[in-house]
């Protein structure tokens, strides 16, 4: 028995050795929040390394640079909210969806709708009354345009159109139009930095967008050319990535859907706060629901498309199938 032991040892360590020789570092583009937890869980357990394409992830201060960065071939892989931009890139062939990553669901609070005082003493005080109201975003194909826009308006039953758009560039200068009564209301993560005006009752806290509007928020990506050249790679990189979502699923996800607590949370809640830099009660303000094998939710994928190009935003002739890479995404049938 003592010899079997020694000689699975010997090839558990020869394996090692042999992945350690043969690793390919790649390099993971994305915005350092909460929304990507199962690329944080994964590299804080080894699991990219395991696969042998040890990671480096390289933050961005949106999502828009880093399709820009994962086209020119900066990083290997991009996971990001999705976008507008993503889609005229996916759409001239650059870019490929291989999985899903946060999903704004019932009970996570991942974003949120916040409106002015001045709105909300206006009577602005349900998503119903968003119509002829001031809408605050960073730009027009900005993830909260398709939120009101695509779910909320056509669920409500009121044309778009009667919202006015405010491109305003940055949430801080959201959160300043907000609380000076320039813009009436907006959906955006509620940050540490936007709690101290919530607290004072410059902005009111309406609702949570995944309460109230669900949708896939947040894509996993890569190149054409690396999907269609380098496609172990690519399958090497989506187990570590999907050993990372369930882990982080089956400790923060209860049987009943619904957010879990106890010790496992907290381990990941620990794992998000180092790698957003943030304290364990400032990530506990937006933990997302990200599905267990990073599924990704294709029909509103598909909506999301037809919507940017209705409103002008994506080119005409983007075809949101084709944006989805069949051979790695798994499809989300349902939550």
């Amino acid at each position: 028995m003592r010899n079997v032991a020694c000689i699975a040892s010997a090839v558990a360590a020869l394996a090692l050795a042999t992945q350690v020789a043969h690793a390919e570092p790649i390099k993971i583009g994305l915005v350092a929040v909460t929304a990507f937890a199962p690329v944080y869980v994964a590299q804080e357990k080894g699991y990219f390394a395991r696969e042998g394409v040890p990671a480096e992830l390289v933050n961005f201060d949106a999502a828009a640079p880093v399709a820009v960065a994962t086209v020119s071939g900066s990083v290997d892989f991009g996971v990001a909210a999705v976008t507008g931009a993503f889609y005229n890139l996916a759409g001239e062939g650059e870019l490929k969806l291989i999985a899903g990553a946060a999903h704004e669901a019932p009970g996570f609070h991942l974003q949120a709708f916040l409106v002015s005082r001045h709105a909300w003493e206006g009577g602005l005080k349900s998503v119903k009354d968003f119509p002829n109201h001031s809408f605050g975003v960073t730009t027009k194909a900005a993830p909260p345009i398709y939120v009101v826009g695509g779910i909320v308006a056509p669920k409500e039953g009121f044309d778009f159109k009667t919202i006015e758009v405010l491109s305003l560039q940055s949430i801080p200068n959201i959160v300043t139009a907000l609380t000076g009564g320039k813009a009436d209301f907006t959906s955006v993560s509620v940050t540490p930095g936007i709690l101290p005006v919530i607290d004072r009752g410059d902005v009111k806290l309406l609702g949570w967008v995944g309460d109230i509007a669900p949708w896939q928020f947040g894509i996993v990506f890569t190149s054409t050319k690396t999907a269609n050249e380098r496609k172990d790679t690519v399958e090497r990189f989506l187990r570590a990535y999907r050993a990372g979502a369930k882990d982080y699923h089956d400790a923060t996800t209860a049987a009943d859907g619904m957010p879990a607590k106890g010790a496992a949370a907290d381990a990941m809640t620990g794992i998000l706060a180092k790698y957003t830099k943030q304290t364990a009660a400032e990530v506990k303000l937006g933990i997302p629901y990200v599905d267990a094998a990073g599924r990704l939710d294709e029909a509103d994928i598909l909506r999301q498309v037809e919507f940017y190009k209705k409103e002008g935003l994506v080119k005409a002739g983007v075809d949101g199938a084709a944006t989805i890479d069949k051979r790695y995404a798994l499809p989300l049938a349902s939550r």
